[in-house]
């Protein structure tokens, strides 16, 4: 099964808008994607988590809602295991060329990201890459350890197209990306992974390609 989502060219008046306006730009679209997919047996429990995600001509635009049971945010650098943390992933292949770009961000907005062909040979990203996604989550940027009881954030990206440093994109419009859309927690008291398009592995694992879904940027 590959699923299909169209998306939309966002119109600001700023070249680089605002998170806060993004924001609410990408709730107004009223597009709630789920990240709901259950893969494997031996992980059963499934936060409610959705997204919504547009483009301008610099840039692509992601906002994940998340209710969940566990939360923690402990992990602060960049390059570092947020997975381990209340996570968010955008795994996406601009071309056909089999490479692909793995974004993943905990609670406070650290973001890990590699990129690479499979899980064997994929490299972190210079921090100087990823200092240029712009990011705002509802928890704001402390740390946090875990925490049980019924919890939502939000988190709003953007990320610019010359972060994709494998692949020159001058526009959006029209292309047709790979992609598939995760939430995890590794090390969370239920750990828990759940996606977007669904993947059919044996044991729990976001890097493979061949399960991503389509994005058609209309």
């Amino acid at each position: 099964m590959m699923k299909t989502l169209e998306v939309k060219e966002l119109k600001f008046n700023e070249k680089y808008p605002d998170l806060d306006k993004v924001s609410e730009k990408l709730d107004r679209l009223n597009e709630k994607n789920p990240v709901g997919e259950i893969n494997w047996s031996d992980f059963g429990y499934k936060p409610e988590v959705t997204f919504a995600i547009g483009y301008t001509q610099n840039e692509i635009l992601l906002k994940y809602h998340v209710t969940e049971q566990y939360f923690k945010a402990e992990k602060t650098e960049s390059n570092q295991r947020v997975c381990e943390d209340s996570c968010v992933e955008f795994f996406v292949s601009p071309a056909d060329d089999g490479w692909y770009y793995n974004l993943e961000f905990n609670g406070i907005g650290t973001c890990y990201m590699g990129t690479g062909t499979a899980r064997e040979n994929s490299r972190k990203a210079d921090p100087q890459v990823i200092s240029r996604i712009r990011r705002k989550t509802s928890v704001g940027m402390d740390p946090k350890g875990e925490r049980e009881g019924e919890f939502s954030w939000t988190i709003t990206m953007a990320i610019p197209l010359d972060v994709f440093f494998r692949h020159k994109i001058e526009d959006l419009k029209g292309r047709t990306f790979r992609a598939n859309f995760y939430k995890c927690g590794d090390m969370l008291s239920v750990p828990h992974y759940v996606t977007w398009n669904p993947v059919r592995t044996r044991r729990p694992d976001y890097h493979q390609p061949a399960y991503f879904g389509l994005l058609r940027f209309v």
